[in-house]
C-alpha cells in the first residue's frame, strides 16, 4: 500500500465555525387597479395585473465553502422584491431566489435552540426565508356580482428572521487526543495538510483537514485533526464544546495516546479520560468504530505499558499500518451507510398553514397565520367592496369560529397584521 498526498488543505487559517445570520425574503409586488380604456370599447372591464413574487432565501450546502467566515462581518442576506403589476393585465416579474452557500455539515438553529435544518450533504438545501407572494390585481376579483372591482391586493411582506449557524466538520476519520500528543504531526505526514506544529500544548486552535489517498486502491478519505481535549471538555472547559462538535460527524475515531507520558498520565488513564469526555458530550459517539493508537513511540520509555499499535508521526513508524486500519474501518462504515440509504425513504409533508388566536389583555385578541394576513392585505380597506371581500375570506378561514373559541365577545379588539377592528358576532 502506498500513500499519495493530495495538495489540498480544506480548512482556511481564518476558520469560523459558528455565527448568526439575518435572512429576509423579498416582498411581493403590488397588484394593480386598472380598467380597459380603449377606443370603441365602452365600460371596459378590470385590467389590473398581479404583482410578482419576492425572492426566497435558500441555504445550500456547497463543498467549495470551507467555513462560515463570510457571515461574520456581513450577516444580512436579503432577497429582491417582485415588480408591481400594471394595466392591460401585465403581471410584475417575480424576483429570483437567493442561494446562500454554506459549508457541508452546517446545522441551522433558531434562537430558542431548536434544530431547523441539517445540511450534511453536498447540494442539500433548505428554505430559510420565504419570499412574499405578489398581490392580485383587480382583474382577479371580477365576478358576476362584482363587475367593476376597484381594489387590488398589496404584495405580501417577505419572511424575516435571525438564525444561528454551527459547522460540524464532515470527516471520515477524527484524530482525538490530549494536547501535544502528535495529531498535527500525524496529519501532516499522511496528507498534504500543513498545520502549525510546536512543542507546547494547544498549538492547534482550529481543526485541520487533510485528504489521504491510497494510490494502489484508488481510495480517498478525509482525516480531521481535532484540537487537543482536556479534562472537563464535555462541560465546555478549554473550548471543549467547540472542539468536540467537530467529532460528531466523523465515521471513525482514532484515539491517540501519548506513550511519552502526557503530563505524567499513563496511556491507560489517558484512554479512560478521553472516552469519558467523549461519552459525556454525546454518548452515541462511543458506539462509533475507533482505533486506539500509541503515539510518539520514538521517544517513549522502554517500560511504558501499551499493547496496541505504536506509531511515530515524527519518524514515520507504522504509519502505513495505521492508514490501512483507518481505510478498512471507513470502508465498512460507508458500506453500511449505502445499504441503509438504499432502503430508507424520506417523506416530505407540507407545513400546515393554520389560524391561531392569542389573547392579550382582557379584551384584545391577535390573529396569527399567513392565510389570515393574506386575507387583509388589500390596498384599501376603506373601500366597501374590499372590506366585504376581506370579511368573507376571514370567515371562510374559520377566523370567526376561532375568535369565539378563544372567548372573544362583542366590542373586543381584534388585530390581524396592521388591521384592527371591533369584534361583532356577525363578522
Amino acid at each position: 500500500m502506498r500513500l499519495a498526498h493530495i495538495g489540498l488543505l480544506l480548512v482556511p487559517s481564518n476558520f469560523v465555525d459558528e455565527c448568526n445570520i439575518n435572512v429576509k425574503g423579498g416582498d411581493g409586488g403590488e397588484g394593480c387597479v386598472a380598467f380597459r380604456r380603449e377606443a370603441h370599447v365602452s365600460k371596459g372591464g378590470p385590467a389590473g395585473g398581479d404583482g410578482g413574487d419576492g425572492g426566497s432565501i435558500w441555504m445550500v450546502a456547497d463543498h467549495n465553502v470551507a467555513s462560515l467566515l463570510s457571515f461574520r462581518d456581513h450577516p444580512h442576506r436579503k432577497g429582491d422584491s417582485g415588480k408591481h403589476g400594471s394595466g392591460n393585465k401585465r403581471h410584475g416579474r417575480s424576483a429570483d431566489d437567493l442561494l446562500v452557500s454554506v459549508p457541508i455539515g452546517t446545522t441551522v438553529y433558531d434562537f430558542d435552540g431548536n434544530v431547523l435544518a441539517d445540511l450534511a450533504r453536498d447540494g442539500a438545501r433548505w428554505l430559510a426565508a420565504a419570499g412574499g407572494e405578489g398581490g392580485k390585481g383587480n382583474a382577479r376579483f371580477l365576478s358576476n356580482k362584482r363587475r367593476a372591482p376597484a381594489f387590488a391586493e398589496q404584495g405580501e411582506v417577505g419572511e424575516e428572521r435571525w438564525l444561528r449557524l454551527e459547522l460540524k466538520l464532515l470527516a471520515d476519520v477524527a484524530l482525538v487526543g490530549f494536547p501535544n500528543v502528535g495529531k498535527s504531526t500525524l496529519i501532516s505526514r499522511i496528507s498534504a495538510a500543513k498545520p502549525k506544529i510546536a512543542e507546547y500544548p494547544f498549538t492547534t486552535l482550529e481543526p485541520n483537514l487533510g485528504v489521504v489517498r491510497l494510490d494502489d486502491e484508488n481510495f480517498e478519505m478525509v482525516v480531521a485533526d481535532i484540537p487537543g481535549l482536556i479534562e472537563g471538555a464535555a462541560d465546555g472547559k478549554g473550548l471543549g464544546h467547540q472542539f468536540l462538535r467537530h467529532v460528531e460527524r466523523a465515521r471513525v475515531l482514532v484515539v491517540l495516546l501519548d506513550l511519552a507520558g502526557w503530563d505524567g498520565v499513563s496511556p491507560a488513564d489517558q484512554e479512560r479520560s478521553l472516552l469519558a469526555e467523549i461519552g459525556a458530550y454525546q454518548p452515541d459517539l462511543l458506539e462509533r468504530p475507533r482505533i486506539i493508537v500509541g503515539s510518539r513511540a520514538d521517544i517513549a520509555p522502554d517500560d511504558v505499558e501499551f499493547d496496541g499499535l505504536r506509531i511515530s508521526g515524527a519518524v514515520g513508524t507504522n504509519l502505513p499500518e495505521l492508514v490501512g486500519l483507518m481505510a478498512d474501518a471507513v470502508r465498512a462504515v460507508r458500506a453500511a451507510e449505502d445499504e441503509r440509504l438504499a432502503t430508507e425513504f424520506v417523506i416530505h409533508r407540507p407545513l400546515a398553514e393554520g389560524i391561531t388566536v392569542e389573547k392579550i389583555g382582557d379584551k384584545s385578541f391577535v390573529v396569527h397565520g399567513r392565510a389570515a394576513l393574506k386575507a387583509v392585505r388589500l390596498s384599501d380597506l376603506t373601500n366597501p367592496e374590499a372590506l366585504e371581500h376581506a370579511q368573507k375570506r376571514l370567515d371562510s378561514l374559520g377566523v370567526n369560529k376561532a375568535l369565539k373559541r378563544a372567548g372573544a365577545g362583542e366590542g373586543d379588539h381584534v388585530h390581524i397584521g396592521d388591521l384592527s377592528f371591533e369584534y361583532e358576532e356577525d363578522l
